[in-house]
């Protein structure tokens, strides 16, 4: 269980995105303490994370140290794997004690029936060459192969195969998990709210009676969900305090 008030965010990146992204990130999360009660985290936080035996990489890692000292301070924090940051391991959760989650999470968050999923490979058409991809990259013998490889060697050719740009875009603008929402929003078991990220496209909507939200792209705008058993709202965060774009309530 997350309690309310959650903050959820997603997509930032770092080690790809510029240093103010992480400037932002840095300054909102050591706002946090105060109102909130829990942080998620859906997915690509770090534009590559993985776990060597003795060293991980080195962006970000302020912010990983806001994330613990967060935990530590009696602040939960959930973090989905995203595509970009799926190899984390021993390091986040036994030696920051960070709920570190690979795959899709449902619990309450907030105050809400929540599932939360990063997206990747959601698309039934458009990602099933990724899907059959992502099957080999995360096989625990390409992580054991992966890590006989230099820690600067492996980083470069992981910087340089993923191709993040301050800007990314889905070409579908959206619309191709928005049309896995919808469908999982409409069975009977359903859960109250469904929380995506991957597409960079900021979302919150009501859908056959329950929400569907994305928090969009840190990298791209500095924005997040405030997730609070009467209303979530969609902010946007402007270095010193939030500012609410959009608000659903349980009653809407």
């Amino acid at each position: 269980m997350l309690p309310a008030p959650c903050y959820v965010f997603a997509d930032a990146h770092l080690g790809a995105a510029p240093a103010e992204t992480e400037r932002e990130l840095l300054s909102f999360l050591r706002g946090l303490p105060g109102d909130a009660k829990s942080v998620a985290i859906n997915g690509d936080l770090f534009d590559f994370w993985f776990e060597w035996r003795h060293v991980v990489p080195r962006s970000g890692l302020r912010v990983v140290g806001e994330l613990a000292r967060l935990q530590a301070s009696g602040i939960p924090v959930l973090w989905i794997a995203g595509n970009h940051d799926c190899w984390g391991g021993e390091v986040l959760r036994n030696d920051l004690s960070l709920n570190y989650h690979v795959g899709p999470w449902r619990g309450m968050l907030g105050g809400w029936d929540t599932m939360i999923e990063h997206g990747d490979g959601l698309r039934a058409d458009e990602d099933a060459p990724y899907r059959r991809l992502r099957a080999v990259l995360r096989h625990p013998l390409a992580a054991r192969l992966f890590r006989l490889i230099h820690p600067d060697w492996g980083t470069a050719i992981a910087r340089r195969s993923s191709h993040t740009s301050r800007n990314m875009r889905p070409r579908d603008g959206g619309e191709g998990l928005r049309r896995v929402a919808d469908k999982r929003l409409s069975a009977a078991d359903a859960p109250a709210m469904l929380i995506f990220g991957h597409s960079h496209v900021a979302t919150l909507e009501r859908m056959h009676g329950r929400v569907f939200a994305n928090p969009g792209a840190w990298l791209d705008a500095p924005r997040f969900l405030r997730v609070v058993p009467e209303q979530v709202e969609l902010c946007a965060w402007d270095g010193s305090a939030r500012r609410t774009e959009q608000t659903l309530t349980r009653a809407d």
